[in-house]
Parts: structure tokens; C-alpha cells; sequence
């Protein structure tokens, strides 16, 4: 696994949410690149700073009328195109 700064760890987390929305989904694919403890803090994280919201049991949710996503950096947009 390459290791990411707690920053690209956050955008990754937030862009896979963007991306799928189910949070065993989100889990499931981040896995080849976060180990799942990474994944589920910065979930929590996002969650606790309302950068993000839980829509149901297992659907999450940029917070985007609160807060903007940060823009992808260049090295991570090949990440997200093949999650």
C-alpha cells in the first residue's frame, strides 16, 4: 500500500463516497489502497466535521450544501477513475 497523507486520505474517502454513496461498497473498494481502519476514521472524521452525512444505515453522503469537496490532485485522479 502506498502511503497517502491524512489529507489525500480524506479526499480519496470523500471522492469514493462520491462515487458510490454505499458504505460497504466505499469499504470494499478503498480496501486495495486504504487499510480499512484508514477508511473507517476518515469516515467518522467527515461524518464529525459534516463534510459528510449518513442518509440511512448504510448510505453516506458528501455534505456538499455545507461544504465543498476539495479538488482531486492530479496523482489521485487515476486512483478514483479505477476504484
Amino acid at each position: 500500500m502506498t502511503d497517502y497523507s491524512p489529507n489525500e486520505k480524506i479526499i480519496l474517502v470523500q471522492y469514493a463516497i462520491k462515487k458510490y454513496e454505499n458504505e460497504e461498497i466505499i469499504i470494499e473498494k478503498l480496501k486495495t489502497i486504504l487499510s480499512e481502519k484508514d477508511i473507517q476514521r476518515n469516515i467518522d472524521t467527515l461524518i464529525g466535521t459534516q463534510r459528510v452525512r449518513r442518509i440511512g444505515p448504510e448510505i453516506l453522503e458528501n455534505n456538499e450544501s455545507h461544504t465543498d469537496i476539495p479538488e482531486l490532485p492530479v496523482s489521485l485522479i487515476p486512483i478514483i477513475e479505477n476504484l
